[in-house]
């Protein structure tokens, strides 16, 4: 893969559409994909997992990883470059404390903990945490010590669970030091280097 890119997709919810279908057909529902790591190690993340296990093997990584990597580089030849600069490709599962991306996200995790950041204030709040209790028409709905609070799915700009006993015992056996981690080679060939870094 060309490591040096011209822009012509920048929108990361684009080049999710575009590499969605590859990981439906291994088996994976996308989790995130996020720009991360500034200017000084812009880096693409691409995070999925199997939905019967919620995280990916380093072998899913991997194969993941040529897919996505495969896809791009078709971009690239047909002069719809996603990426204008110098990146790196990077493969992971959610790991325990995971992002909450998806509206489903707030059913699947009802009754754990989470911290959620608005897009916009709230009464003058950036955030809160407290303990899902679901969600219903786009409201996700979060007991805080405070009381309930309802939060527009849409004005969410991140969220992600808290790392707890009861978490870590519901997620078992997945390790509490982090997910397995595929970073595609950046030269030419994008051979994929089969080593495991740890995300927190």
């Amino acid at each position: 893969m060309n490591f040096a890119r011209t822009i012509y997709l920048t929108d990361t919810v684009a080049i999710a559409r575009l590499i969605e279908p590859a990981a439906k057909a291994l088996g994976f529902d996308l989790v995130r994909v996020a720009m991360i790591g500034g200017t000084t190690d812009p880096t693409l993340q691409v995070m999925a997992e199997r939905p019967d296990t919620r995280q990916l093997s380093i072998d899913d990584c991997a194969e993941l990883s040529r897919k996505v990597s495969d896809i791009l580089d078709a971009e690239e030849e047909a002069g719809r470059d996603p990426i204008s600069e110098a990146y790196r490709l990077e493969v992971s599962s959610p790991g325990i404390d995971r992002p909450l991306t998806r509206p489903a996200d707030y059913a699947d995790w009802a009754g754990h903990e989470a911290r959620l950041r608005y897009a916009e204030p709230v009464d003058g709040a950036k955030q809160v945490s407290g303990i899902i209790e679901g969600i219903e028409g786009g409201t996700i709905r979060v007991t805080t010590p405070k009381g309930e609070r309802q939060v527009a799915f849409a004005n969410i700009a991140s969220a992600k669970l808290m790392l707890t006993d009861k978490l870590i015992h519901a997620t078992a056996p997945l390790s509490i030091e982090g997910v397995d981690t595929i970073e595609a080679d950046p030269h030419p060939g994008d051979e994929v280097n089969a080593i495991a870094s740890k995300e927190g």
